[in-house]
């Protein structure tokens, strides 16, 4: 525990030294990592400790970043209003939509949380007058807040999405040390076993899946701050498989893993893209090469590499 506390007070140091030496290109890619960090840690709360394996994840991103995008253009650029707005739906969207897909288990839960996410899409898409349709929403202003220096400029966006990014590490971590991230592996590994013990099973995934709802939020509200722009793709299902694809390779249930994974997904789209429009196929690639060669992502890779290079 001491060593991981360390290691992450070291890697926090490095996060706040590394502006100094990137450039200002460097730095807006660094920072989306960030914003997909923690949408990909706030998939692992379900798929990595519940063994909830979601298509739908997307659907409280999206919900969050049109929220803030709408009332900041339509009715108050107020950080103290449309931030916590943003949050409030993602998890009130996710408490809705838990009361459905948890009805149902295995695939059923699979397919059913990509149905509800295609929903939100397909209402984001028709409903022009309100989201823009396909258009989307441009022109999303960034917060305005008492600090001596404008979040418009690279440097303190960068450190505005590093402090939330700590918080939800930070908030992440205590949750899964916690007794209730506990149960919810014993209920991943066993769930009849869990409800034999006495535990409301049904519960427990219930408040995971708003947890995650509202992790994914946050970073769907930075995210629209961040791009400046709102559309129905951040609602589709190549944002769910994509979130879904940082968890594997990071690694599920280690936490910081998916956030290792969202910076090599990040890092290579933004490689690639310059190269080949055709970035559905690489993901497709990533994940069969994931599934044979590393199923338990780079983190667990890492771990069998030094327990074996120790024996």
């Amino acid at each position: 525990m001491k060593a991981l506390v360390a290691g992450g007070a070291v890697a926090l140091v490095l996060l706040v030294a590394l502006p100094a030496v990137l450039s200002s290109y460097q730095l807006s890619l660094l920072t989306k990592m960030l914003i997909f960090g923690i949408f990909a840690m706030s998939l692992d709360l379900l798929l990595g400790y519940a063994g909830l394996p979601s298509l739908g994840h997307a659907a409280y991103f999206g919900v969050a970043a049109y929220t803030v995008g709408l009332l900041a253009l339509r009715v108050a650029n107020n950080f103290w209003i449309d931030f916590p707005a943003g949050l409030l739906m993602a998890a009130g969207m996710s408490a809705l939509f838990g009361l459905f897909a948890l009805r149902t288990r295995g695939s059923y839960f699979l397919m059913i949380t990509l149905a509800l996410g295609q929903v939100l899409w397909g209402i984001a898409f028709g409903w022009r007058s309100l989201t823009g349709g396909d258009d989307g929403l441009p022109s999303v202003p960034r917060p305005r807040l008492p600090l001596p220096w404008s979040l418009t400029d690279g440097v303190p966006f960068y450190y505005f999405v590093l402090f939330f990014f700590a918080l939800a590490v930070g908030a992440l971590a205590v949750i899964a040390s916690s007794p209730f991230g506990r149960a919810l592996v014993g209920i991943r590994e066993s769930e009849r076993r869990m409800e034999v013990l006495g535990y409301d099973v049904w519960r427990y995934k219930y408040v995971a899946f708003i947890l995650a709802g509202l992790f994914a939020g946050l970073a769907g509200t930075l995210f629209v701050y961040f791009n400046g722009f709102v559309s129905p793709s951040y609602l589709n299902i190549v944002f769910s498989a994509s979130a879904l694809l940082m968890v594997i390779l990071g690694g599920a249930g280690t936490l910081l893993g998916p956030a290792l994974g969202a910076a090599v997904i990040v890092g290579l789209e933004n490689f690639i893209s310059g190269y080949m429009e055709r970035w559905v196929l690489v993901l497709g690639v990533i994940y069969v090469l994931v599934t044979l060669f590393a199923p338990s992502g780079l983190v667990g890779l890492a771990r069998q590499r030094m327990r074996s290079s120790g024996s």
